[in-house]
């Protein structure tokens, strides 16, 4: 799909809408971590070069469509004016006369942050007037919250819609790396996919199987496919109900030319917690009393040879229980090796997920991925195959 970018619209003198994603963590108060806000700096900073005024658009928590307070967007303020290194005007609304009245009396190289949009209803509903609202306080909209994508709202898809619009640096940085993993790879492509359950992640398999060379389970998830193949998984965690669904997911893999790669070999112990003891026992002979709990060397071996031998790799979910030493081997082993063969020039590597940029931060990695992506429901929904309308408006 083709999206303008910052470099195809005139933005000199223009009020820009940039939706962008400032749903930070706050602790007592204050920003807890400021990573999405670093990451819309290059958007704004870009737009105030251009001659652009830049109004930001964002929301934050779950206010259900009233002000309060405790979602206000007042908390950002001030480490996003330090972020950017301009001042930043705050108003404490997004729509009606006073709040086109700040954003009209702006001054050259200031950015007007405007209040969180889901203080009205129309904002998740994509209510039309809400969107007209929106619009009329601007000339150009820029989308950078890709993690909002996703969702059908006012902001993400109304506002597109109607006024001129591109794709800020985050979008298209991400889009790209997406379109490079999944769009048109480099082959051999391999999949990475673990998290707890299976149930919460079938049209994400069901698409990759067809899309990928070389699939990888771990995880919860890969105790429910040893489980499905008619294996004693103990007292691991694993969904035994979902065995007829994950047949289906391997033979659609095997039509696929698709390769599951299960555990071979596996960590068990007694409970999940720090310095319990271990044991390395074949996938096949998990003690009925103890529990999986990460993979063994020799999967670890495995997985880092089809790496090694990959052009394309995306990650979303843990290999093991990564939270508790020493069950992030697994990961941390395959996490390592990606880095190594992406420094290297070998591997184009796009990851995202929450548990995922965890995983990564932990394994000391996340910079030296192709693409680390920050946005959950979005990142997921587009390894799902399904059309994000915050994209979609963007090239309609």
């Amino acid at each position: 799909m083709a999206w303008k970018t910052l470099d195809d619209i005139d933005m000199a003198g223009k009020i820009v809408l940039t939706r962008v994603d400032l749903n930070v963590p706050v602790d007592d108060g204050r920003v807890a971590d400021a990573t999405r806000i670093e990451r819309i700096v290059p958007t704004v900073r870009d737009i105030l070069d251009r001659g652009g005024k830049p109004v930001l658009l964002a929301h934050f928590g779950r206010p259900k469509g009233k002000p309060n307070p405790d979602y206000s967007l007042t908390v950002v303020r001030e480490p996003l004016a330090e972020a950017l290194g301009v001042p930043v005007t705050f108003h404490p609304d997004c729509i009606g006369a006073e709040a086109r009245a700040t954003v009209e009396e702006m001054r050259e190289g200031e950015v007007v942050l405007l209040e969180n949009t889901r203080f009205h209803a129309g904002e998740e509903a994509n209510d039309a007037g809400f969107a007209e609202e929106l619009a009329k306080m601007g000339d150009i909209y820029v989308n950078d919250a890709f993690s909002a994508a996703h969702r059908a709202h006012a902001s993400t898809e109304g506002l597109a819609r109607r006024l001129p619009s591109a794709a800020g640096r985050l979008m298209e940085a991400e889009l790209s790396a997406l379109e490079k993993a999944l769009g048109s790879p480099e082959r051999p492509v391999v999949a990475i996919v673990g998290g707890a359950k299976v149930s919460t992640k079938l049209d994400l398999l069901a698409n990759l199987v067809r899309k990928v060379d070389h699939l990888v389970i771990g995880g919860g998830m890969a105790n429910t496919f040893l489980a499905a193949e008619g294996i004693d998984v103990g007292r691991s965690l694993a969904e035994h109900e979902m065995a007829s669904t994950v047949r289906k997911i391997m033979a659609a893999a095997d039509e696929a030319a698709c390769e599951i790669l299960l555990p071979v070999d596996v960590v068990v112990a007694h409970e999940l917690k720090p310095g319990v003891e271990t044991r390395v026992v074949s996938a096949d002979a998990c003690p009925a009393d103890q529990m999986i709990l990460d993979a063994g060397p020799r999967t670890i071996d495995k997985i880092t040879a089809i790496l090694a031998e990959a052009r394309t790799l995306i990650w979303n979910g843990p290999v093991g229980a990564f939270e508790t030493t020493p069950f992030d081997a697994a990961t941390v082993a395959a996490a390592q090796k990606a880095a190594e063969l992406t420094k290297a020039g070998h591997l184009i590597s796009v990851a995202g997920g929450g548990d995922t940029v965890a995983a990564l931060n932990r394994a000391g990695v996340t910079d030296d991925f192709t693409y680390v992506s920050s946005a959950g429901g979005a990142f997921l929904e587009w390894m799902e195959g399904k059309t994000l309308p915050g994209v979609a408006a963007l090239g309609g």
